[in-house]
């Protein structure tokens, strides 16, 4: 099979020029694509002429790969299928587009001749880095008109917007809207700008007075007070970072105990308290403010004297309650500490320079006592982690004289844990049970645990009989740290309940060791149900005696019922004799 190219293919064009030939007559030629797409628009007829059925479209899809294949008239393949590539010429028929409908530029008012103010970057879908994508632009209108006209240029194939003839001035214009032409070989697009001009800050703010005072505060004037309003104005574009103020006080609060708040509106100064004011450490203090722009100053111009105000200070003093030096006092001390053992301190100072008095609240285990003068907290009883892991008091510390001012903070003891607690059954087993008679050896599984924190345990139990003379009778053996399973060596057990000491050890230091009973019931099952004799309880007659009672009682019933059938019976001949005798006595009577 031949191929042969002639042209590339273009929009419009009805046929490929593009022939494949069989070496003998009678092929029968077909095409078919490599990869399956939206449309195919290729058809090849029986000489082996490839055509264009379909208009092609570069920016759609700029080549096609596809098959021809030439059979006989059985449809057997007459050789290999012929690979055929097809690309797309592009041609210009796609205009200039804006990146968007309007670009917006922002210039200083001072900016200088021939400075770049920003970019107009047009798209072009056909080809890129060819004849028909290259753009030009062209500035077509500037409104308004003032001072002058052309006060912009634009480079012909970059697109960057210059300041053309002079330095812009708000007040002459807030804005320029520029028309600009861009265009390829044979298309033509408009696009609009628009430059903001922006006022440069070349004004300082100046207070409205420099000395606003003294001012007088008492030291416990609270957190957030108003104190001072002070003004300053500034005369740049209102309501823009030129003319919006920052107060900034530059000298005499070092502690930073005051803050400037900012009216956005009126850019007027709320002096506020950041911090509480101290009469002891600073009675009286000199107050400078500075008056600034968040904006910088344009080159040249610098702030002075006009931007400074000061006031006076004038802290009084107050009788105030001790202070503690920490927010929170925190100790760690072992639970097995002896009495008496110090566990921490606490430390608080009078302002006026008063004596301090210390004292606890809450103390509800009654575990620690604090010296009233060094502060030194120390156990008065024997501590207890398993009772309570961390302990919290509070300690009042009050000013010897004066009005008896205090505060208060907590002291926070962590009890360390040691190996006090033997093991222990992790609950109360009264439901194990083995099934009576045994056909086999049979076994009940049971969990340890005890009261020492994990870490110190770590979970490592031993598990043993608690008596040599059950040894030929069951067997103890471990599952893992914390379970273990009792087990029958053979089958001969009666039907009641055996408690069977089990020797627990928690390898800690030092190891502690437990023995528990576990109770094993032997009963009759039925599907897998245990069903036992309730356990006697006080008060309450087991079986045999209440069989014994039932009988005792039918015994007396029995003798009281044959005693009383025996006087009957007296009876009734006592009566018989006495009627005889009557009669005998009684005359004969015709």
């Amino acid at each position: 099979m031949s191929c042969t190219f002639r042209s590339t293919t273009r929009r419009g064009q009805s046929h490929l020029p593009e022939k494949v030939r069989w070496n003998e007559a009678g092929a029968q030629y077909s095409l078919f694509e490599k990869e399956k797409l939206p449309r195919f628009p290729f058809s090849i007829d029986q000489e082996g002429d490839i055509y264009v059925t379909q208009p092609l479209d570069r920016e759609e899809n700029d080549s096609y790969v596809f098959y021809a294949a030439a059979k006989d008239e059985y449809g057997k393949p007459l050789a290999r299928p012929l690979e055929i590539h097809v690309k797309v010429k592009d041609i210009n028929d796609n205009p200039p587009i804006c990146p968007s409908t309007v670009t917006v530029f922002e210039v200083q008012e001072n900016e200088k001749l021939g400075s770049n103010i920003g970019t107009l970057t047009a798209h072009d879908m056909d080809e890129e880095n060819t004849v028909n994508s290259i753009l030009g632009y062209r500035i077509v209108e500037q409104t308004p008109k003032l001072p002058t006209d052309g006060l912009f240029l634009v480079q012909t194939y970059q697109g960057v917007f210059q300041l053309a003839k002079r330095s812009l001035k708000k007040q002459d214009t807030p804005q320029y809207n520029l028309t600009v032409e861009v265009s390829d070989k044979d298309f033509k697009t408009l696009c609009f700008v628009q430059v903001n001009i922006i006022d440069i800050n070349d004004q300082i703010p100046i207070f409205e007075k420099s000395d606003y005072g003294n001012l007088t505060l008492a030291e416990d004037t609270d957190i957030g007070s108003t104190i001072l309003i002070i003004q300053a104005t500034d005369a740049d574009e209102p309501l823009t970072g030129s003319s919006k103020i920052v107060y900034r006080i530059i000298q005499g609060d070092s502690e930073g105990r005051l803050g400037i708040d900012t009216d956005p509106q009126t850019n007027a100064g709320y002096v506020t308290i950041r911090k509480p004011l101290d009469f002891e450490t600073a009675a009286i203090s000199n107050i400078v403010v500075q008056a600034e722009n968040p904006e910088p100053l344009v080159s040249g111009v610098t702030y002075n004297a006009s931007s400074l105000a000061t006031f006076k200070l004038i802290v009084t003093d107050v009788n105030e309650a001790p202070i503690f030096s920490q927010d929170v006092f925190q100790a760690k001390v072992s639970e097995d500490a002896a009495v008496g053992t110090k566990v921490g301190s606490v430390t608080a100072k009078d302002p006026e320079g008063l004596n301090v008095s210390y004292s606890l609240r809450g103390d509800t285990r009654g575990w620690l006592k604090i010296h009233p003068v060094t502060g030194e907290i120390s156990s008065v009883a024997p501590l207890d982690r398993e009772a309570q892991s961390l302990y919290r008091v509070r300690v009042v510390a009050t000013e010897v004289g004066g009005s008896s001012l205090s505060a208060t903070t907590d002291f926070l003891l962590t009890l360390t844990d040691v190996n006090d607690n033997p093991p222990r059954l992790v609950k109360n087993y009264t439901g194990l049970f083995l099934c009576y008679p045994l056909n086999a050896p049979g076994s009940v599984i049971f969990e340890a645990t005890d009261d020492d924190q994990q870490s110190l345990r770590g979970l490592h139990f031993t598990f043993s009989l608690g008596s040599e003379s059950l040894q030929n009778h069951w067997e103890v053996s471990k599952i893992n740290g914390t379970h273990a399973r009792l087990s029958t060596k053979h089958t001969d057990f009666e039907e009641r309940l055996y408690e069977i000491p089990i020797r627990i050890n928690d390898g800690g230091r030092p190891p502690l060791e437990g023995t528990v009973s576990l109770p094993v019931t032997f009963c009759t099952c039925v599907e897998g149900r245990c069903f036992r004799p309730a356990g006697h309880q006080a008060g309450i007659p087991t079986m045999g005696m209440a069989v014994g009672i039932l009988l005792t009682t039918f015994l007396v019933i029995g003798i009281i019922l044959a005693v009383v059938f025996i006087r009957i019976q007296k009876n009734k001949g006592k009566n018989n004799v006495g009627s005889a005798q009557a009669s005998e006595n009684q005359p004969l009577r015709s």
